[in-house]
């Protein structure tokens, strides 16, 4: 007999980004840590198919899969946390979900019926949730539902959610995750928001099984009790998560609170013991590392706040965090926006007071010049500097500009009038784009690139092969290689077949740290498992100090 799976449905209450994303992850990787396999799906409930066209400063920096699925940053979270690959199987939008039904009626898929959003959209989201745990064969799916509840987008998804509890009224377990604001002028943590996202849930047929109540501080026994005589919620289900100085804690901090065990027996699983040395070890290093390296990440995704350029760019500055604490060192960063060094080049000279220098990745005109001054300063001051995608990109025009002495050295993505154009579009993608064909036509997702002997790349990978996930349409043009080459600049890594340059680097004779990949790393960084690249820059940006 086939065992039953579980599912666990995380949905938020009272405002979006309240933690439901590292929420998800945590328990992920308790319960993965207990022995349990354990698959994690993230529902978007906007109509784009993917992540890949949505505005960063807006929606936050768009993660690539190895399958190349451009999806939510929480996939990146997941990975983190479990310090593994996530199948495309476990992304899930309302684009997808419709788009499917569509192709299906239109392809007679339903022989001739009526389709309907009942049953046929809830029927496909239900299908995607089983068949993704079918092809993980895992024991249990933690199911991250986007938006907050009460919003029109989501609901097809709690709907969904439902019936699966119909279906499977032991193997499934509805956990919320709500804030509790404490108002300044009041001083009293207010529960009447939760109560109020609570019962809003409850019109729809979910009842809450667990209560994350996220707060400034810890939620005390009498609002326990509030919530509990309000809503049905049991009090000893009402986990307290108040806001912690590293997101690395929070797993911690919930298996002090017990939540694995208590969802181990509201699901009638059997209890296991739990590892989480490596976890704890790490997160001893974040709390207690008290040496500093101070890293500059100049950027362009500032018009709307720097609490947008973090989320923006989330993955890259976690990758710099893990390799840095792995290194014993706590990293300071500065935001540095690189139209501010088109404006006043006498600012180019403050850049001495970084250890290094991250440029990562974007797309178009907008403060290139000001990222071509960063890198050529950087290059002539030795300070350790880290190029990701279009990062390599504009480090090869300012090498092409200011060593090779090509001028006009530029990107067709900016402008085609130039004589070198040493960054052109790849063949494919320019038929792509004369055909509109924007969505999912980057090359995407995760490639081999062969390395060379006695280079940096080399030397931290420590292998002669390695996989890495990008997400790009332009190239070093073939054309200005052997020129390029000749004049100093290295190409430590290339695809097999050494038509494409994925690694850019001056020889450590010449420079501590001054390397671009065409890939993205930050990609694959883990607490775990921090990235060689990352931990290269990071021990370069040290011996800088």
């Amino acid at each position: 007999m086939k065992k039953a799976h579980k599912y666990i449905f995380v949905i938020g209450g009272v405002m979006s980004g309240v933690g439901k994303g590292v929420t998800t992850s945590s328990l992920g990787m308790l319960l993965q840590q207990r022995g349990f396999r354990v698959n994690i799906v993230k529902i978007d409930p906007y109509l784009n198919v993917d992540a890949g066209t949505m505005n960063p400063t807006e929606h936050g920096e768009v993660f690539v899969l190895d399958s190349g699925l451009e999806t939510d940053q929480d996939m990146g979270n997941y990975e983190r946390f479990l310090d593994r690959d996530i199948s495309s199987r476990c992304y899930m939008t309302s684009g997808m979900v419709y788009k499917t039904v569509i192709d299906r009626e239109r392809a007679l898929g339903y022989g001739g019926q009526t389709v309907e959003a009942i049953p046929d959209i809830r029927n496909e989201i239900i299908d995607r949730l089983e068949t993704a745990a079918d092809k993980a064969n895992s024991d249990v799916s933690v199911i991250e539902i986007g938006g907050t509840v009460g919003d029109y987008q989501n609901i097809m998804f709690i709907e969904a959610a439902r019936v699966l509890k119909i279906q499977k009224p032991d193997d499934v377990l509805f956990i919320m995750v709500s804030y509790l604001p404490v108002p300044g002028k009041l001083g009293e943590m207010k529960s009447k928001p939760t109560q109020n996202a609570i019962r809003q849930l409850n019109s729809y047929g979910v009842n809450t099984d667990i209560l994350i109540a996220r707060s400034e501080v810890p939620m005390d026994a009498k609002r326990k009790e509030k919530i509990a005589v309000s809503c049905s919620v049991r009090a000893d289900h009402v986990i307290s998560a108040p806001d912690v100085a590293s997101i690395y804690d929070i797993p911690l901090n919930f298996e002090k609170d017990k939540l694995s065990e208590l969802v181990l027996k509201l699901l009638g699983m059997k209890k296991t013991q739990i590892n989480l040395t490596k976890w704890k070890s790490f997160a001893e290093k974040v709390k207690n590392t008290n040496k500093e390296v101070n890293i500059a990440v100049v950027g362009k995704y500032f018009d709307s706040g720097d609490f947008v350029l973090s989320d923006a760019y989330l993955s890259v500055i976690e990758a710099l965090k893990v390799s840095a604490y792995h290194e014993g060192f706590k990293p300071r960063f500065t935001w540095l926006s690189s139209k501010d060094f088109e404006k006043d080049a006498e600012k180019l000279k403050d850049l001495k007071s970084f250890d290094g220098i991250v440029v990562p990745g974007g797309f178009g005109e907008k403060g290139i010049e000001g990222k071509l001054a960063v890198i050529k300063f950087a290059r002539e001051n030795k300070i350790p500097y880290f190029g990701l995608c279009y990062g390599m990109q504009l480090l090869v025009i300012e090498y092409a500009r200011n060593v090779l002495g090509w001028k006009d050295a530029t990107t067709s993505e900016i402008t085609e009038k130039s004589k070198h154009l040493v960054i052109d579009i790849m063949p494919d993608q320019k038929v792509k784009l004369q055909n509109k064909d924007f969505g999912g036509s980057m090359r995407l997702g995760a490639y081999p690139a062969k390395l060379k002997s006695g280079t940096i790349a080399r030397k931290a990978y420590g292998a002669d092969e390695v996989y890495e996930r990008h997400r790009h349409r332009y190239e070093v043009s073939g054309e200005y290689i052997k020129d390029i080459e000749n004049a100093g600049l290295i190409f430590s890594g290339t695809s097999p077949d050494g038509r494409l340059m994925e690694i850019a680097e001056l020889s450590q004779k010449e420079h501590p740290f001054f390397l671009g990949t065409q890939f993205h790393p930050e990609f694959k960084a883990r607490p775990l498992s921090p990235h060689p690249l990352f931990s290269a820059f990071i021990q370069a940006s040290t011996r800088n100090k």
